[in-house]
């Protein structure tokens, strides 16, 4: 049977000496290669879980309804952001219902219909120099402003059609009729128990009403008008700008646990002998 033969060795008197380092420094490797993987995993979710454009996104769902308000509340500059609120859904080649509503609220075009169906009444919505349009709807509207019948009227349209997790994107100046608000709060209860996401996008809005909204959807569901603009440049600025803020910490954290690794259990170096010369 063959020995095999150990490969030399320095022999060294003091190698006990290097046992309480070397389980330090094994602690101290387990405890940062653990930190290097839960933060890289923390990271990634973060990065997955911030698709601005998704976010940025007029109707979150695959399908949804546009509610329009043309209360006589409604003034010329609001009309300038309903147009540049449609201009986007029809680049966007969205699928929508379409609800205008003051008092009372219609139904133009259902759930399933192409955005490109809005194009007209960018004509019709155009606002002249003074006062807003007249369009062919202004004279069955009354005073008077009740916005929960157009919201569970787009809610009805969503479950007709058999939409799921379909959405509502309603463009208004927020001022509703006081006795309006009890019912308002049932619709928006009801909305959130069906899954059906609301954002808003507010129309000069008075402080009474955008409090109750963002009571109601909290300030999360807002789009402000000055966001909505070009959707080209929208899209640019949300896919190669801003980086989530928890994303650059975590990977902060990351570079620096690294450097921790590399500092504390890198390879122990010992001094070198000098030579001595005979």
């Amino acid at each position: 049977m063959r020995v095999r033969s150990r490969a030399p060795a320095v022999d060294s008197h003091d190698a006990g000496a290097l046992r309480v380092a070397s389980l330090r420094t094994g602690v101290f490797r387990v405890l940062l290669v653990a930190a290097v993987v839960a933060l890289f995993a923390l990271a990634a979710a973060s990065a997955r879980g911030s698709d601005i454009g998704t976010q940025q996104g007029l109707l979150p769902g695959s399908t949804g309804v546009v509610v329009i308000d043309l209360s006589l509340s409604i003034g010329p500059e609001d009309y300038n952001d309903i147009r540049r609120t449609l201009r986007r859904l029809v680049d966007d080649d969205a699928s929508v219902g379409l609800v205008i509503f003051s008092d009372v609220a219609y139904e133009l075009l259902p759930p399933v219909t192409s955005a490109s169906q809005l194009r007209p009444l960018l004509r019709l919505l155009a606002p002249p120099k003074l006062g807003p349009p007249v369009n062919p709807w202004a004279r069955s509207f009354s005073a008077g402003t009740q916005i929960s019948g157009s919201l569970e009227l787009a809610r009805e349209m969503l479950v007709r059609d058999g939409v799921k997790n379909g959405s509502i994107l309603l463009l208004s100046d927020l001022i509703t009729a006081p006795e309006d608000v009890p019912q308002l709060a049932r619709t928006v209860s009801e909305l959130k128990r069906q899954s059906i996401t609301v954002r808003v996008v507010p129309l000069s809005p008075l402080d009474d009403g955008r409090t109750i909204f963002e009571g109601l959807l909290g300030k999360s569901a807002f789009i402000p008008p000055s966001q909505i603009g070009d959707p080209q440049r929208v899209l640019t600025e949300t896919r190669g700008g801003a980086v989530p803020s928890r994303f650059l910490l975590l990977g902060g954290l990351l570079l620096a646990v690294l450097a921790a690794h590399e500092r504390f259990v890198g390879r122990l170096g010992l001094p070198r002998t000098r030579r001595r010369h005979a």
